[in-house]
């Protein structure tokens, strides 16, 4: 099944790609795996002109960051802009919903690390502002396998569509005559 979307109103967002998360011992797939899955996605997304949108944690009371914590400089390089949270989702206090309003986005596409608590999260919220959602499998990965297919097969389906990643096509939506 392919999936077409309009770049017009459609944005990736990738949760958590940063070098401590994708070097955890994940499932079902290993970080550099699900990171992989993200870029080729985010270079069809840049290539079409829809924007992409990473998002990092930044731990909240403590002096320094962790090792590790800034984004992975591959998804850096293809971030149109940063999100940076303090929490598990993605909306609270960072102005992502105002961010992605400018873009006209109405569509998001989620990639990230842990499927069941950042991409998770934020797709909750997402839901809730109205947005259509649509989750890459392959683009993302969680602490456990069995944590990942929960999330993929009884949550995430609840609020979007669980797809491929190659099965999304991004291209301008034809036009009625």
């Amino acid at each position: 099944m392919t999936m077409t979307l309009d770049p017009a109103h459609t944005a990736l967002v990738l949760i958590d790609f940063m070098p401590r998360i994708i070097s955890l011992p994940l499932g079902p797939r290993s970080g550099d795996d699900a990171l992989r899955a993200a870029l080729s996605l985010a270079g069809r997304f840049t290539a079409a002109g829809a924007p992409v949108i990473a998002v990092r944690a930044d731990r909240p009371g403590v002096p320094e960051q962790p090792a590790g914590s800034e984004l992975h400089p591959d998804v850096a390089s293809v971030a149109d802009r940063v999100v940076e949270k303090q929490t598990v989702g993605a909306f609270h206090r960072t102005g992502l919903d105002a961010l992605l309003r400018e873009y006209d986005v109405t569509t998001l596409v989620f990639g990230g690390i842990a499927t069941n608590m950042g991409v998770e999260s934020t797709a909750r919220t997402a839901d809730d502002l109205g947005y259509t959602l649509v989750f890459a499998e392959d683009a993302m990965s969680a602490l456990t396998a069995r944590e990942h297919d929960a999330a993929i097969t009884l949550d995430l389906p609840r609020f979007g569509t669980v797809v491929a990643a190659g099965e999304l096509s991004i291209s301008p939506a034809p036009r009625a005559l």
